[in-house]
């Protein structure tokens, strides 16, 4: 029986030699252990990093919109309510954060998310109980990046490193205040590079990481081995609030090129090119001899790009020398150059490639309307909704209008009845698409008028004169 299994066995082996499958085979590894009686530790090299991350605390103030019913005598009888004792209009909010030390001279990089709104900012840096007050120098929401000062000399600041040299499977260190329990490090690897359709900010090229980036990591640093800045934490995807092992830290050079015009500037100003974008589906494929670049769906009137002769259909394949992969990859390459630059499009129209110049515009204000804008209801801020607002706050994609960011206490807009979230959908008997549409009802409806709201998937009518 031996026998006959042996005879069989290499029968089988001769089989497959003489068959057309080769795989190819690894040389035999081999384990290793550290040397005897040493610690594998990167201590040292983040012990620099380390001492220049810096725990934030912001307060701000929170206004809160008292339903009607809880003023009515009756209401507050009726659940036992003292008449004497009102109900707080106002209420402080605070939230924890981190952020880097960038400068000797005690410039701080953050998110834009940290500070947003606050009243009042402080930092406390490693190792030491001292609070500083924080000035906030400017924000960029754009790509959740903000500057903070405090006033302090020979500071620790932080070495960058050169984002565009990263790869996939490097070695990471996420530093930050997680949950507000104080300095904390985890470490994990670049799981991957150029994350572009996450839909946390206008602008996106992060980099993902399995480090655990927890509450409170928030504008914290992400280093290599050496203990080098390579980006600043950001977000996380997740379901129940801690980290899932997806985390997002905004790139050095971006972080590095918006900072500096924070500091310098106050604000920062993105190129402008004034078209509608989107990617190459594989139907598309068939259209189009090129495989990547950004395609033009759509041209604004009298935008630079526009004035360039750009047409709907064209695939922009390079901007000057830099190839574009596709419509994030354009954003971001137009964002990051200055108004006023001339640059030169590579183009395929009609399967044929050619090149256009082109002087970039300004990047326009968001369609923002404030409280004192001419037929605005006053302490009323309106908000086209943008794609990214969508995704964020999961308005449906049937429900079109105008979202309700703001509203003043004590304002015609706060005795009206209008809350922060309220989606303007309607104005009397005109439909609400955008800014431009209530401008057009507000003039085309004097007087007193109904205003249609979506709150929370429930319709509700405001009057409003």
């Amino acid at each position: 029986m031996l026998k006959k299994s042996l005879f069989l066995s290499t029968i089988l082996a001769a089989a497959l030699m003489a068959g057309n499958v080769h795989f190819q085979e690894a040389p035999a590894g081999t384990r290793v252990m550290p040397e005897s009686g040493k610690i594998l530790s990167f201590n040292k090299a983040i012990a620099h990093a380390s001492q220049c991350v810096v725990n934030i605390s912001t307060k701000k103030k929170v206004h809160q919109n008292i339903p009607q019913a809880f003023m009515d005598p009756f209401f507050r009888q009726f659940f036992n309510l003292p008449f004497g004792q009102m109900m707080p209009r106002e209420r402080i909010q605070r939230a924890l954060g981190s952020g880097v030390i960038v400068t000797k001279d005690g410039y701080i990089v953050t998110n834009n998310h940290v500070v947003d709104g606050a009243d009042e900012v402080h930092v406390t840096l490693p190792g030491s109980t001292k609070e500083y007050n924080a000035k906030i120098v400017g924000t960029d929401p754009k790509t959740d990046i903000a500057v903070i000062k405090i006033d302090a000399k020979e500071l620790p600041a932080i070495r960058f490193g050169d984002s565009a040299t990263l790869k996939t499977g490097d070695l990471v260190f996420a530093i930050g205040n997680p949950f507000g329990v104080g300095e904390s490090v985890t470490q994990g690897i670049i799981s991957a590079l150029g994350k572009d359709s996450v839909g946390i900010n206008q602008y996106e090229d992060f980099i993902q990481t399995d480090a655990a980036i927890n509450p409170g990591n928030s504008g914290g640093a992400l280093v290599d081995s050496r203990g080098v800045l390579i980006g600043i934490n950001s977000a996380i995807i997740t379901r129940s609030g801690a980290n899932n092992g997806i985390g997002f830290a905004i790139p050095a050079n971006m972080v590095k090129r918006v900072a500096t015009q924070l500091i310098e500037h106050g604000k920062v100003e993105y190129g402008y090119l004034g078209v509608s974008i989107g990617n190459l589906t594989p139907d598309l494929h068939k259209v189009y001899k090129h495989d990547e670049g950004a395609l033009v769906l759509d041209v604004e009137p009298k935008a630079p790009a526009a004035k360039a002769g750009i047409k709907r259909g064209d695939l922009i394949l390079k901007v000057d020398d830099t190839p574009i992969k596709d419509a994030s990859d354009l954003k971001n390459t137009i964002g990051a150059m200055s108004p006023g630059r001339k640059v030169t499009l590579t183009i395929e129209r009609n399967k044929k490639v050619i090149e256009l110049d082109v002087k970039l515009g300004k990047f326009p204000e968001s369609h923002l309307k404030t409280e004192g804008d001419k037929g605005f209801v006053d302490g009323l801020t309106l908000q086209e909704i943008t794609p990214q607002i969508r995704k964020q706050i999961g308005i449906p994609d049937d429900i079109e209008g105008v979202i309700v960011s703001d509203v003043a206490p004590d304002s015609k807009a706060d005795k009206a009845g209008f809350m922060p979230g309220d989606i303007i959908i309607q104005i009397e008997d005109t439909m609400i698409k955008s800014i431009q549409d209530v401008d057009r009802a507000m003039k085309k409806y004097p007087g007193t008028k109904r205003v249609y709201v979506n709150r929370r998937g429930i319709i509700r009518i405001l009057v409003v004169q």
